[in-house]
């Protein structure tokens, strides 16, 4: 805060070196999508690092967001719970703002320019503060907030449009003893230090142009986030430590970090987790348009790590080859990527002696199991979500990993092309079909029955005696 009492603001005009300003074809796009969003903000928060700051990100976009600022900076994640109050028959239009400790804001030019009576302004808070409950015990779960108490608070959202969700969030920071409040955002109107007022103490944006309509459009990809991407991001957020070991040992666990996957000639980044005593790891590999920040691939890697079992979570594609859409469907290169990603994960001080198993999703399951065909592969067992085992083509009957197909009872056609692969199949092979559930598994419970299938498959296959010596 500068001594005239406005927000210091920190604000640039450029990206940082070697990232691209726009995707082709939209001069206004700025980000690929809300990670890569968050991977730049955190360069401009740096200076926060150390100072005991505590982030909270904006359900439901702004979390993700706030996953990658909240990693880089090593600190906590939380959310901020902040329900918009939308104008009746025009509901993307603030009237207002709820959040939690009963904060409201309401604006009252808009009010009267929408004509909204008491009685509207009335049911809209008590619908909007029943779904702010509600969201609260779902992402939270049992855990209770991150203390505020004292600190810094770095509230984080994937943009700003009125600033009336904003306004709210850092004064609910305050309200829970935030000794000082930091909003960041990647996009804002030209005009968002006014629309904020005082209500923060530091103002952080890095595009802030005129013309402004809407934060998605500076986003390639803004697509909805939903509720278990959020839940996803607090679980995988939460701090794990790491125990003492003796030199040369494998880790006890409980290990969880940022890794870089050597698979072949590439580098990749991934996510390697692997709990306390872990009977085995499993790779993931994800579908076509996904990536190692898949919230499925996330919510069923963390119930296996409940169960005992490692995962690594990686990208197959690096940035560049994800635009030549024809690798996305490029089983051999893909199978190609998880067997060099397996000899690397062989080789990490926390997998050594581990048995390996492949989790495969869509595409992803086909190069799973073409990983798995190999002679050498030494896979302990494989699970396929929503598979196209039939793109594994020739290989199928060379799979010698016992193998659980698992589809959706509504996905018909690739429910009749599972039952085509697992006659196909030569190894110990299960088809179990998901009642109710379509391609993504999004309908209640189904990801919830996928991980609950996938946890006993590798927990009844992965025993020490399927265990490979590590790489050289």
């Amino acid at each position: 805060m500068r001594r005239d009492g406005v927000p210091r603001i920190r604000r640039t005009g450029t990206p940082p070196r070697g990232r691209p300003v726009a995707e082709a074809g939209s001069a206004d796009v700025f980000f690929r999508d809300r990670r890569e969003a968050g991977e730049r903000l955190a360069t401009r928060v740096a200076h926060l690092r150390g100072s005991d700051v505590v982030v909270l990100g904006l359900p439901r976009g702004g979390v993700p967001v706030a996953e990658e600022v909240a990693r880089a900076l090593g600190a906590p994640l939380d959310v901020c719970l902040v329900r918009k109050l939308g104008a009746p028959y025009q509901p993307e239009l603030a009237m207002g703002a709820l959040g939690e400790g009963g904060v409201r804001l309401v604006n009252e030019e808009v009010l009267r320019a929408a004509g909204v009576t008491p009685e509207q302004l009335a049911a809209a808070e008590a619908r909007e503060r029943a779904v702010l409950e509600g969201r609260a015990r779902r992402y939270r779960g049992a855990r209770r907030p991150v203390p505020l108490d004292g600190r810094t608070v770095l509230v984080v959202d994937d943009g700003v449009a009125t600033g009336a969700t904003a306004r709210a969030a850092c004064r609910i920071a305050r309200a829970r003893g935030a000794a000082r409040v930091v909003l960041a955002v990647p996009v804002a109107p030209h005009d968002w230090a006014a629309r904020l007022g005082s209500d923060a103490d530091e103002l952080v944006c890095l595009h802030a142009p005129r013309g402004f309509h809407a934060v998605g459009q500076y986003y390639a990809d803004f697509s909805q986030t939903d509720d278990d991407e959020v839940v996803a991001c607090l679980e995988e957020s939460t701090p794990r430590p790491v125990t003492d070991r003796p030199a040369g040992a494998r880790p006890a666990g409980p290990v969880d970090r940022d890794v870089q996957v050597q698979a072949g000639p590439l580098v990749l980044p991934g996510r390697l987790t692997v709990p306390g005593d872990a009977r085995g790891v499993v790779a993931f590999a994800h579908g076509s348009g996904s990536s190692r920040h898949s919230p499925r691939n996330r919510q069923v890697a963390s119930g296996l790590n409940r169960a005992g079992l490692g995962t690594l979570l990686f990208d197959l594609l690096a940035p560049e080859e994800e635009r030549e859409r024809a690798n996305v469907f490029d089983t051999e290169l893909l199978a190609g990527r998880l067997t060099g990603a397996t000899e690397w994960l062989r080789g990490q001080p926390e997998a050594q002696g581990l048995p390996v198993g492949y989790f495969g999703a869509s595409t992803g399951a086909a190069a799973a199991l073409r990983a798995a065909a190999g002679p050498d592969a030494g896979i302990a067992a494989v699970v396929s979500r929503g598979g196209r085992p039939d793109a594994a083509g020739p290989r199928l009957p060379e799979v010698s990993a016992p193998t659980l197909l698992v589809v959706g009872g509504r996905d018909r056609m690739v429910l009749d092309l599972n039952r085509e692969a697992q006659a196909r199949l030569r190894c110990e092979s299960e088809l179990v079909v998901v009642p109710g559930a379509t391609h993504l598994f999004e309908e209640p419970g189904a990801l919830e029955a996928v991980t609950e299938l996938a946890v006993r498959w590798f927990t009844d296959h992965m025993a020490p005696a399927a265990r490979v010596p590590a790489g050289p």
